[in-house]
Formats: structure tokens, C-alpha cells, sequence
């Protein structure tokens, strides 16, 4: 018997019915050669720390870092699951062979791997990888099953992180609390909520801290049209009036009359993360709600699957469209002009080198019927944007005023929409039946942008206008809100509207898209972060919480974002993940040790004042020497001496390789170096002693020294 395990009941039941495994049974489906069994989520999770020692249970300042020799998993304490659990591995013990169907990504990676690891299964494992759950998509995967073996980096991956999470959560949690919240208040510190919690914070302070000032602008009317002075923000209303009696002494004249003729490029496909922002800025969806929705959409086999963080299309989907296209009934008014001609195969929608794991989300094609009114409105979300993607782009006129009253200068700007292209999308009146649409259209996205027409000009012409004195109030910088805060997590905190820019960023961005949602739930949860209306804003606890935090690895989105990046290399078998679990030991042992010996800012904690030091922490403990070798990855290049060093796949080198050429092969002389070889090689020049090299024109290998030359080759010393 061949054994299937989906991540869901209904999942399972579908892969049953087409498999030909309709019998029911207890926690599993049976028939034609198969079982279909499933898991609900988790049900194994890594050990607590009182798995491992019984003390652990208790949180003692004396007992940090807690640190297991080995990291192990166990079933979770409750009662469903594990007679779930059981079920499953009575069949990995019966069956001849495993089909993991899990949710085709890092966490859905890691659940199966859990729960085969706890099942002792040693049989062989096939992996089912699908972007979606049609019928057609889950025949087609059967078709192509993969060697599991395929997907050992996305399960390091997934290890790298949980490991990652409980090292710093129990840890840095643990050693907060008892040092600052003395047993009245627990500080929860995590290494994706904290940053983001930080950020949060960071902008209430800016917004606490503005005073609003007043200001002066000079403005006057021309035929029509109001200019706005080129000159900086006045701060005294006398020099404002100073300078419209100006004003009213000359004419207008213009000086400068330009249009020029542009393009607006289509909409990029939905990542999670942009679906959520839309969602957000919209419909108001938090973004949990969002990813609830397009989650059931996905299930209902409505959309392709979601937990992506590409706006790319692989090339092999090209042929599809057409077919997709045909079944968006609903929107037959706007799919009829595209399949009047071939889809186009643009390098901004399809490109391989932009897709890994999965594609962008879109609609499967399947008519969308039996959802709910917040389903309907995620689904037109995706399902116009799909459309808007492959119609011409838009086709705009910008037009530039300059004139001149005396000496002064000013300036006006407008629009106009010569051949709408895509925003015909976002214009068209939906068909009958249609999935509901917001009238809350974006700028970009709605047709709905301010558009200046201006009257033509020609350069010198003069006439009378109309100055005025405008006064206005300097505003504080906005609060987050779950759109521009997910935007920020996906940046490391930087604010970058290019959305190529934002692509080459996600590597370093805090969390992943299918966790960014919970961790802003979990803030809100903890009562860190409140919201107003849209606004999300730090609470007292939440501010004082990152007050008391003074290490800045667990409050920077860079530093934390730098960590998310090595998992990504992890997962694309470019970093080890020893090398990962040896880092994170390391930071642990000196966070651990920085928050109990230094002397940090005691404030209050939810207004709750902290005691005076238990006995426990008055005692004296030696602070831990540990003499820590450098990791490479964080040492600068020793030929450029700027750029820092990286591992590929063969070698080691110069992140700026291009433009230095520092590189050393991971193998040389028909030995592969160890990490403590290399770092020897930088640091010192040399290695040690190493046997049995093999050196051309020798006849038996050879003891040596490998040394590094000015030249920076590498070679027998």
C-alpha cells in the first residue's frame, strides 16, 4: 500500500476521491492500492525545555542560556492529535511507500517531516508538489511526484527557523522577565516580533515627540490654473504678506510649457504580501483576515496557492492563460478584448528566474461560486489584477508650467490619460453577478487619479492673476497601519515604493509573508500594539518593553532581516544549517550573559514597579569566557577590504566578486577545506598541516601547508 499524508481533511479527501480511495476508515480513506491519511497543522512540535531537564521547568536566571545538546520533537499534549498522530504511524508502519502531500512550502515541509521523523518511517518518500488544488493540478503532481530528497533544504530551512524562534524566544523571554519584569509581567521577546514591535514604537516616539508648526505659502491664479511659489515654506505670516504685496506689483509670465507623452506599467501580479496590503487599504482586512480569505479560496481550488513572495509567473504557465481566461465568466467583458489576440509573453509577468518554489497568486479559472461576500472581494482583487496584467500598458501626458511674477518663480504640473490601457480594468462595469467591488479604487489601480488638465500655454505670454497667502500646519509622521507595516517588515524597515526595489529586499525582510500576519496578531494579542481605526499604535507596555531592550540584534529589521536571509540561503542550499545553529548558540550565550551581568535602564513595565533583585540574581556567577571563532560570513574581504565575504556553492568569495575577483574553492588539491581551514587561510595566511594532498606532477599525495600569497591565490607553501 502506498501511503499519502495531506495537511488537511478536506485535502485528503479530494486526493481520495482521485486516487480512487473512497472507502472511509478511522482517521484515513482506502482503496485502489492507497491510503489517504492527513494531519490538522502541527501535530508535533520541538520539545519544551523541561523535556529535556526537569529544572528547566522553573525560570532561573542561574539555568540561561538553555541550550539542548540535541533538539527533539514530541506529539502535541492533546488528545485529537495524537490519536491522529497514531493512526498515522500505524500505516508509515504497514505501508511500502510514503507520498508527503503537505502544503507545498517551508512550514507545510516541516509539519510532514515532524510527523514522518516521530513515525520512525524509513520508507521510501515521494514528494507531491502543487500550486493549486483542481483536479487537473493534483493529477498533474501525481504525474511528476518528486524524490523527497529534493525538498532536504526547504526542511533544513524550516528546522533553521523553529530551532531559530525557540532558541531566542524561551531565552531572551526568560532572562527579560525575570531580570526586569520580577515576576509580575512577562516580557515576551521573539526574533521576528521584536523588530517589528521596535519599528512600531519607533514611529509612535517620532509622532509623541512632533510639535506642529505653522507655515506660509505663496500661491497665485493664472487663467484658471493656480501656481505654487519655488521658494521654501515661509515661517512668519508678515514675510508672507511682505511677499504678496509683491506680487500684486507684477504680471505673470510664462516661462516654460512642456508635455511630454508617458507610460503607466501594469500592476505586478499579488505576492501574500501585496494582497494583503491591498486587502487592508481597501476593504479595511487586517492581515490575518486576508490570508484567511485567499487560504479558503485556495481550499475551494479558486485561487493558485497562496504563501508566495513572488509577483512572477513561471514560463510553463504561458499556455494556461488562454484556458484561465475562458473560465472567469464574471468577467467576460474584460477577458473577451485580451482573447481576441495571442496573450502577450512578457518578461515582467512570466519569468523562470523569478519563481522558486511557487508562482504569483492567481485565479485557477474556476467559477467562484458558493463564497462569501469577503471572499467575493479578495477573489476580484486577484482576479482583476490577473486581467490588468496582460492589457496594453497606459498611455499618459505630463505636462510642466513654469512661470515668473518679478523675480520670483513658480510652477504647476498635471495629467491626462491619453489611452487608459490597463486602468480600463478598474474602470469597467462588473457583469451581472458579479463579485461585489469596493468604489474605494486606488490611485494607481481605480482610474480614479487626480488628473490636472491644463490649459495650453505658450512661453512669454503675461496677463494679470490672483496672488494668495495659503497658511498651513506641518504634519507628524503617520502611524503604521497593517498595510505600510507589512510593507516595512517586507523592506527591514526601509520605506521603498519600487516595487523591483522591493524584490531584490525580500531576502532581508523580517519573517516571511505566511508569518507576518501572526506575528502583528500576536502584538495585538500581547497587547503590545493597539489599533485606532486603521492606525496601529505602541501601548505603554509595548513602549516600555523595547525601552528595556537595549541589545540591538533583538530591535533591528536589518539585523533580523540579515538572519531571514540566511535561512533563505539555507533553503537554496547555500549556508549550512550547522553553521546556523553554532551562530544562534552564540548569540544566545551572549545575550543571556549581556542582560544578566550588565546594567541596563530599570523602568517600569506596564506600570508595574520592579522589585528589588531576588537572592538568585544578587549572587555572584563568573561570567562564561567563550572564545568564539569568527563565522566568514562576517568578515570583510581581505583582497577589496570592503565588501564582505560570502559562501556559494563551490567557493568562497567576495560578495562585490565582480568587480574584486577574491575567491577560494571550497576544495583544493583534492581536499575539501574545513571552516577552520579557511578561517586560517584568512585570518592567518596559512593552514595548518594538511596529509594526503594530491599536487600534479607528484606520484603519492602529500603533507603541507596551504598558503595564500600578495596576490591572494591560494597554493602549497
Amino acid at each position: 500500500m502506498i501511503l499519502c499524508i495531506a495537511e488537511k481533511p478536506s485535502v485528503a479527501k479530494d486526493i481520495a476521491e482521485i486516487l480512487g480511495a473512497r472507502s472511509r476508515k478511522e482517521g484515513y480513506w482506502e482503496g485502489n492500492g492507497y491510503w489517504v491519511s492527513w494531519t490538522f497543522g502541527h501535530l508535533c512540535t520541538l520539545k519544551e525545555p523541561h523535556d529535556y531537564k526537569e529544572n528547566w521547568k522553573y525560570w532561573k536566571l542561574e539555568d540561561l542560556p538553555i541550550i539542548p545538546a540535541n533538539f527533539g520533537i514530541k506529539v502535541v499534549d492533546d488528545a485529537g492529535v495524537q490519536k491522529q498522530f497514531k493512526c498515522i504511524e500505524n500505516l508509515v508502519a504497514q505501508c511500502d511507500s510514503v507520498i508527503n502531500c503537505g502544503d507545498a512550502g517551508q512550514e507545510g515541509e516541516l509539519i510532514q517531516r515532524w510527523v514522518l521523523l516521530k513515525a520512525k518511517c524509513n520508507k521510501p518518500i515521494q514528494r507531491l508538489w502543487i500550486s493549486s488544488l483542481t483536479e487537473e493540478a493534483i493529477k498533474e503532481g501525481f504525474n511528476k511526484l518528486k524524490d523527497s530528497k529534493q525538498y532536504d533544504n526547504l526542511y533544513a530551512a524550516g528546522s533553521a527557523r523553529a530551532i531559530g524562534d525557540w532558541l531566542l524566544g524561551i531565552n531572551a523571554t526568560r532572562a527579560f522577565t525575570k531580570k526586569f519584569g520580577q515576576g509580575k509581567a512577562t516580557l515576551s521577546v521573539g526574533r521576528v516580533q521584536t523588530p517589528t514591535l521596535a519599528m512600531i514604537v519607533q514611529r509612535q516616539k517620532e509622532i509623541n515627540a512632533f510639535t506642529s508648526a505653522e507655515y506660509w505659502e505663496l500661491k497665485t491664479t493664472y487663467r484658471d490654473t493656480e501656481f505654487l511659489c519655488q521658494i521654501d515654506r515661509l515661517t512668519s505670516e508678515e514675510k508672507a504678506n511682505k511677499g504678496l504685496e509683491y506680487l500684486k506689483l507684477h504680471e505673470f509670465e510664462i516661462t516654460s510649457f512642456e508635455q511630454k507623452e508617458g507610460k503607466e506599467g501594469n500592476p505586478r501580479l499579488f505576492d501574500l504580501t501585496g494582497l494583503q496590503v491591498e486587502g487592508n487599504k481597501k476593504f479595511g482586512f487586517s492581515a490575518d483576515d486576508t490570508l484567511k480569505l485567499v487560504q479558503s479560496l485556495y481550499e475551494k481550488k479558486i485561487v493558485t496557492y497562496p504563501r508566495v513572495d513572488t509577483t512572477y509567473l513561471s514560463e510553463d504557465i504561458h499556455p494556461k492563460v488562454e484556458g484561465i481566461l475562458k473560465g472567469m465568466q464574471y468577467y467576460s467583458r474584460l477577458t473577451t478584448p485580451l482573447l481576441q489576440a495571442p496573450i502577450p509573453k512578457s518578461k515582467t509577468v512570466f519569468d523562470d528566474k523569478k519563481v522558486t518554489d511557487h508562482h504569483a497568486i492567481i485565479p485557477t479559472g474556476v467559477n467562484p461560486s458558493g463564497i462569501t461576500p469577503a471572499e467575493h472581494q479578495v477573489y476580484d482583487l486577484i482576479a482583476k489584477r490577473f486581467i490588468a496584467v496582460f492589457y496594453p500598458e497606459c498611455k499618459v501626458s505630463n505636462t510642466t508650467v513654469l512661470g515668473k511674477v518679478g523675480t520670483l518663480e513658480f510652477k504647476v504640473t498635471g495629467k491626462q490619460i491619453l489611452e487608459p490601457g490597463w486602468r480600463t480594468v478598474y474602470e469597467e462595469p462588473r457583469t451581472e453577478n458579479a463579485p461585489l467591488r469596493d468604489s474605494r479604487e486606488e490611485n494607481k489601480e481605480g482610474g480614479s487619479a487626480e488628473e490636472r488638465v491644463l490649459p495650453i500655454f505658450t512661453e512669454g505670454e503675461k496677463g494679470p492673476h490672483t496672488p494668495i497667502v495659503h497658511k498651513g500646519k506641518t504634519s507628524p509622521p503617520k502611524p503604521y497601519t497593517e498595510a505600510t507595516l507589512l510593507r516595512a517588515m517586507e523592506t527591514a524597515g526601509k520605506q521603498v515604493e519600487d516595487e523591483e526595489m522591493r524584490d531584490l529586499m525580500k531576502d532581508n525582510g523580517i519573517g516571511r509573508p505566511s508569518t507576518r500576519a501572526n506575528i502583528i496578531e500576536t502584538l495585538f494579542r500581547r497587547r503590545y500594539i493597539e489599533k485606532s481605526r486603521k492606525n496601529i499604535l505602541a501601548t505603554p507596555t509595548g513602549m516600555d518593553l523595547i525601552d528595556t531592550i537595549q541589545n540591538e540584534l533583538l530591535k533591528s529589521p536589518e539585523l533580523t532581516g540579515n538572519w531571514e536571509r540566511k535561512i533563505r540561503l539555507i533553503e537554496k542550499g547555500e549556508y549550512e544549517l550547522e553553521v546556523f545553529k553554532q551562530e544562534l548558540f552564540k548569540m544566545v550565550r551572549e545575550l543571556t550573559d549581556e542582560v544578566i551581568f550588565n546594567n541596563y535602564r530599570k523602568i517600569q513595565v506596564a506600570s508595574t514597579p520592579l522589585s528589588q533583585p531576588t537572592p538568585t540574581e544578587k549572587k555572584e556567577r563568573a561570567p562564561r569566557v567563550v572564545k568564539e571563532k569568527p563565522s566568514i560570513d562576517t568578515l570583510t574581504c581581505p583582497k577589496c577590504k570592503t565588501a564582505k565575504l560570502m559562501k556559494g556553492k563551490t567557493a568562497l568569495g567576495c560578495s562585490n566578486y565582480a568587480a574584486c575577483g577574491f575567491k577560494i574553492p571550497f576544495e583544493l588539491l583534492g581536499k575539501k577545506l574545513t571552516e577552520t581551514q579557511l578561517l586560517d587561510l584568512l585570518e592567518k595566511g596559512k593552514t595548518g598541516v594538511i596529509k594526503g594532498l594530491i599536487v600534479p606532477g607528484k606520484a603519492e599525495p602529500v603533507n603541507g601547508k596551504l598558503t595564500m600569497d600578495g596576490s591572494f591565490n591560494v597554493g602549497l607553501g
